[in-house]
């Protein structure tokens, strides 16, 4: 069983450089209390674990890469798409002013529910919905991230998404995919690769077994 403290010493060990803003709210927030009860010792070890309904949390690295590339800062309102456990949310809502979560597994949506509940956190709304679809009716938004792989961003997506922002997204198909972060800026969008990572895929009206 590994600890907290022994993640965070691996990550400084082996070269991760996670801002002091980020370390923070990985510090503050209890990871064991967004798995399962079985598997809460294994809390702390560095890979994806299930929370049922088909679903995962991400290992703490993949999560922590995805947070540092959003840049997300004190004052914005961020779209997630795929609550799963409602761990991403609850290290969000240390970061930013508000988070809204999609998520269409509705077993899944109140597990992350009763968990950022239990958690005492208050500015994360969580959906039951379509996240392919994103969340029009409160766009727009400084940051969007995908929690689930699709072939290709959706481009109603990027309209949802503030000029300057920035989309992060796990993008291809099969067991792995490459990470992409999207920066929009003055009408234009420059994308870059983070590395090659593991995630469920996108379902939905624009999930990956929709897009050609």
């Amino acid at each position: 069983m590994q600890t907290k403290q022994e993640l965070l010493d691996y990550w400084k060990r082996t070269g991760y450089h996670f801002g002091q803003v980020l370390l923070d709210a990985f510090k503050n927030i209890e990871r064991k209390q967004f798995v399962l009860t079985a598997l809460q010792d294994q809390a702390y070890e560095d890979h994806a674990l299930p929370i049922g309904h088909g679903q995962t949390i991400s290992q703490p690295t993949t999560v922590m890469l995805m947070l540092q590339a959003l840049e997300v800062k004190k004052n914005h309102v961020v779209l997630e798409i795929g609550a799963g456990s409602g761990y991403n949310a609850a290290l969000l809502s240390q970061l930013c002013k508000k988070v809204y979560t999609i998520e269409i597994v509705k077993e899944a949506a109140s597990f992350a529910q009763k968990n950022l509940c239990d958690a005492g956190i208050k500015n994360v709304n969580v959906i039951v919905g379509d996240g392919s679809k994103g969340l029009p009716g409160k766009a727009l938004f400084d940051r969007i991230v995908m929690t689930a792989a699709s072939p290709e961003v959706p481009r109603h997506l990027l309209d949802q998404l503030k000029d300057p922002g920035i989309l992060v997204a796990p993008v291809g198909v099969g067991f792995t995919q490459e990470m992409i972060k999207m920066v929009k800026n003055k009408g234009n969008v420059n994308e870059e690769g983070l590395g090659f990572f593991s995630f469920v895929p996108l379902t939905g009206a624009y999930g990956s077994d929709k897009q050609q």
